[in-house]
């Protein structure tokens, strides 16, 4: 049995707790930090198919795990079966299954037939799942996450023809490719969870838990999955209203490789712990030896991890067309919240 067909089917579990595949940020270490906090299930980040197949330096970049990071769902953005198939041939072992991308609303994404492009050409989505599934163990789950079309019964539709094609499970986004920061659509979500037979995750506006708990009465769906909100509250799933000070600690102590995403989440996390003096001075430090020490003094917290005071500035490893308009910078400061805020734009 698959580990996460088992949480879908556990008793136990009023729904499966599920950390949003988020460009850069989902990664492994994110991952360990989470799964100390009630989150069930994770995705990577998205990783690009056609670069994953061809390149040895964007497999190492763009995909790390170990024995304790499972259940593991690895997303591909792919605008063909074969991409698609070649990359899961080469990953499908240290996972438990797949997923394809079909919300994406990025520009670049529309221009070149991936993300939320492939609902206007289903028979791409279902090609997809039909070559995996008769390619691969029924051991290893096959799924994909979409977004809403502007009709809510195009949408149960879809999901319908998906379903039909041996899918696993589907996630929704509960808004269009076109929306921003409207409310998610949790009817047409609710609508969706009632017409198909395989488990629905629900994604969207889930801040806190109470969220997550009243989507979950409300839809009926067996997953609730949280991107932003998990980011800027790793504790979300177990309850903690704001970032645990133990989250931070764990951070800290928790083996990295890059300080850029280091500090980046640590800004994320820290956000409604620190004061507005504090929070400015914090997010303009330059090395990881600093940040540590800052939080030391800030929260009282000792014995941090000595390789972390260690961690280089530069981004490494970028590559793949997905990260071609990712800049290098040296100098970390420099390094806007408009960085950041171009992530959140890749994963909602």
């Amino acid at each position: 049995m698959n580990s996460v067909v088992e949480l879908f089917n556990d008793e136990n579990k009023k729904f499966v707790k599920v950390c949003a595949p988020m460009v850069r940020y989902s990664k492994l270490q994110f991952r360990k930090l989470i799964r100390l906090y009630d989150c069930d299930l994770c995705f990577t980040p998205m990783i690009m198919a056609d670069s994953y197949v061809r390149s040895a330096q964007a497999r190492a970049h763009e995909f790390q795990s170990d024995t304790d990071d499972r259940p593991l769902i690895v997303q591909f953005g792919a605008n063909n079966s074969s991409d698609f198939i070649n990359a899961s041939n080469l990953i499908i072992p240290y996972c438990d299954g797949i997923d394809l991308n079909c919300g994406c609303p990025q520009r670049w994404a529309l221009n070149d037939g991936y993300g939320a492009q492939l609902l206007k050409n289903p028979e791409i989505i279902k090609d997809c799942v039909r070559q995996f599934r008769n390619r691969f163990p029924s051991n290893k789950t096959i799924s994909v996450k979409l977004r809403l079309l502007v009709d809510n019964r195009k949408s149960v539709d879809l999901c319908q023809q998906i379903e039909a094609t041996g899918i696993s499970f589907i996630t929704v986004h509960g808004r269009t490719a076109i929306q921003k920061n409207q409310p998610i659509d949790q009817e047409c979500i609710k609508l969706i969870n009632e017409s198909v037979g395989v488990p629905v995750i629900l994604n969207g506006d889930v801040k806190n838990l109470s969220d997550a708990i009243s989507m979950h009465e409300y839809t009926g769906c067996k997953g609730i999955m949280s991107a932003r909100g998990i980011l800027h509250n790793p504790g979300l799933f177990a309850g903690h209203k704001i970032t645990p000070i133990s989250a931070v600690i764990n951070w800290l102590n928790i083996y990295h490789t890059n300080f850029l995403w280091f500090h980046h989440h640590l800004v994320f996390m820290c956000d409604r712990l620190l004061s507005k003096n504090a929070k400015n001075t914090f997010n303009q430090l330059r090395t990881a030896s600093d940040v540590i020490s800052f939080l030391e003094s800030q929260f009282h917290i000792p014995n941090v991890l000595s390789s972390n005071r260690k961690l280089g500035k530069e981004l490494s490893g970028i590559s793949g067309t997905y990260y071609q308009n990712v800049v290098k910078q040296k100098n970390v400061s420099s390094q806007s919240e408009d960085f950041m805020e171009s992530s959140f734009n890749l994963f909602e």
